[in-house]
């Protein structure tokens, strides 16, 4: 949600904020701007549209020059998208510009009293009122703008990462975050700034990440001086070496990033349970588990909180803990579950699932368990994120970078991770055989394999999509294990085509969806032979006596299935538990073909963020 990117230093500003911005694009938005100081004034242009659309105008508007400059992605929130609502906003001097991620919940109050000051407002941006208060204290207050940041957002309730920069200063720039991610890069004598590490990764490896209710001062000539907001306290810079590579982020040949993160999926399953898996000693390592162990053990019951494709891989987690580990399990949505005064213990063990590591809603909600006393437990992708530092414990999925906003690659090395974790605990609890555990250890192994051949399918699916590509619904049915893969193949369709889709258990069609069934309602059916087979094997007779256009996910080799339905895609055999890890790959592909051909931007979907930072 939004993109933010600045820097300082002595190269050219223009060119390294507008390829950032460009690789920040995946995070959603509807608008882009640059403002940059080219030795006398600030020259600033921004629009409604794509960053294409801003690099079409930006060069015929403003001079191009200077070695200091923001750039930003906006995602709507406070008006709506156009030229004027863009960031970045000037405060009413001209003096000051900023850019800024997240919401200002009471903007209208202190709008309402900078009015009464005389400041007017070109925008309906919560963002305009932000950066005339800080003017309005820098100038009251006689103070430097460092310490007008500072006393500005102790008067602000909400959510903000911030870039700021004064005209009259342009030796520095000021960034502040509570509740939206905010990355320092740090090279020699330069400095950069964004949303996430990609915009300069090709600058330097080394980064740091700011932490909530702290800013940082950033001047040429000092480096940078980080203090706590609410107190002014200094706070020591920990730098990070970044992981993170240029060639993860670029497109690899592929026409989208979507279609190679879903290409992408064996190695990033392999990756996420290589060193963990030790198959020849048959023994599961992660320390995340093994130093709380305990913990794990005694626990009343796991409650996985998520949102999005993270909470269909919970669920998936929620049937392997409990059949494998013997747990009690909820999940929860996790907007939900901070607002309703949920019943938290000490004795329970709250995992918390977020491919970004920065979702709003997850992250309050691991705060809420924390203050009830509960062990939090944080599966996410991004190394150094807020849920990875949030949590008491954790493990990462080692997925490589997630660039296409539909997740894909997140939810197969989600569901790893969990099973992983499932079997350990299985194991030192004594509910699974050890005939059985290994024979879980070898058919995980054998899964990066299986969905390679699974891939296989790509061409078929394709002819499928071609087949279906006009139909206003579609309906996924899962049993099971494969329930969740019903609504995660809905979502994947609703995302990235825009098509109306619903997943159902199976047994529930009969409780109300089967009145939508006729000859031009496609069925997706997840009939795998481990697990309810003839029981979905019914569900599809059903619907074949009501006409529907069935698409059946069956496993290798299949009969009874193939004679009923329109259309099968075969997957490789494996256990029930693993079955959704082979499943959601014909699903992935089918959404990814059926949005392509209806001619839509698959790796931007209207209306959607990759992080969702704000409520």
């Amino acid at each position: 949600m939004c993109g933010i990117v600045g820097y300082i230093g002595h190269r050219e500003a223009y060119p390294i904020i507008l390829k950032g911005l460009k690789r920040l694009e995946y995070r959603g938005y509807d608008s882009a701007g640059i403002a940059l100081y080219d030795g006398a004034d600030i020259k600033l242009s921004k629009t409604k549209g794509k960053v294409l659309d801003l690099e079409a105008r930006l060069e015929k508007e403003i001079s191009t020059k200077g070695t200091l400059g923001i750039g930003h992605t906006r995602w709507a929130t406070h008006g709506v998208p156009n030229d004027v609502n863009s960031h970045p906003h000037y405060s009413n001097s001209g003096d000051l510009v900023i850019i800024h991620n997240g919401i200002i919940e009471n903007y209208e109050s202190l709008k309402k009293e900078l009015i009464k000051r005389g400041y007017t407002f070109k925008s309906d941006t919560d963002t305009e009122v932000l950066i005339n208060l800080i003017e309005d204290v820098k100038k009251n207050e006689n103070t430097k703008l460092g310490k007008a940041v500072q006393i500005a957002l102790n008067q602000v309730i909400g959510a903000y990462a911030i870039a700021v920069f004064d005209k009259n200063k342009p030796n520095e720039i000021v960034v502040a975050r509570l509740g939206s991610p905010l990355a320092i890069g740090i090279g020699e004598d330069e400095f950069f700034i964004a949303s996430d590490a990609s915009p300069f990764i090709e600058y330097t490896k080394n980064a740091i990440y700011l932490e909530d209710e702290e800013m940082a001062i950033i001047r040429r000539d000092k480096g940078v001086k980080i203090r706590k907001i609410k107190d002014d306290s200094l706070v020591a810079p920990y730098i990070q070496e970044l992981q993170l590579n240029l060639e993860q982020i670029e497109k690899g040949g592929y026409e989208h990033f979507m279609l190679k993160e879903i290409y992408e999926q064996p190695s990033a399953i392999l990756d996420t349970f290589r060193g963990r898996l030790l198959i020849n000693e048959a023994i599961i390592k992660m320390a995340g588990v093994e130093d709380n162990m305990k913990r794990f053990l005694n626990a009343d019951r796991i409650i996985i909180v998520a949102c999005g494709t993270s909470w269909h891989a919970g669920l998936v987690a929620e049937y392997i803990f409990e059949d494998l580990a013997r747990i009690p399990v909820e999940v929860e949505y996790a907007s939900e579950f901070r607002y309703r005064n949920p019943i938290i213990t000490e004795n329970d063990v709250v995992i918390a699932i977020s491919q970004s590591g920065e979702t709003a809603d997850t992250l309050a909600a691991i705060k809420l368990a924390k203050s009830k006393g509960a062990f939090v437990f944080g599966v996410c992708n991004v190394v150094g994120s807020s849920i990875a530092r949030e949590t008491h414990a954790g493990a990462y999925t080692h997925a490589g970078p997630e660039i296409g906003v539909a997740s894909t690659k997140a939810f197969t090395t989600q569901i790893t991770v969990l099973t992983l974790i499932a079997l350990r605990l299985a194991r030192a609890k004594g509910t699974i055989s050890s005939s059985d555990y290994r024979h879980n250890l070898i058919e995980l192994e054998l899964i990066p394999d299986k969905v390679k051949k699974a891939l296989e399918s790509d061409e078929y699916v394709k002819t499928i999509a071609a087949i279906y590509k006009d139909v206003h619904n579609f309906l996924y049915l899962g049993r099971g294990y494969n329930f969740p893969v019903a609504l995660e193949g809905a979502l994947k369709l609703k995302e990235i085509s825009y098509i109306h889709a619903e997943g159902y258990p199976a047994a529930e069609m009969k409780h109300g969806p089967i009145a939508l069934i006729d000859e031009n309602m496609p069925i997706v059916v997840i009939a795998t032979k481990k697990g309810h087979y003839e029981k979905v094997v019914s569900n599809i007779q059903e619907i074949k006596s009501r006409k529907g256009k069935i698409i059946g996910i069956v496993t290798e080799g299949d009969i009874q299935v193939k004679e009923l339905a329109d259309h099968v895609i075969e997957v490789p055999e494996t256990i029930e538990s693993l079955s959704p890890l082979l499943t959601t790959i014909p699903l992935q592909l089918l959404s990814y073909h059926i949005a392509l051909m209806l001619g839509k931007n698959v790796d931007q979907p209207r209306n959607l963020a990759k992080a969702v930072t704000v409520e």
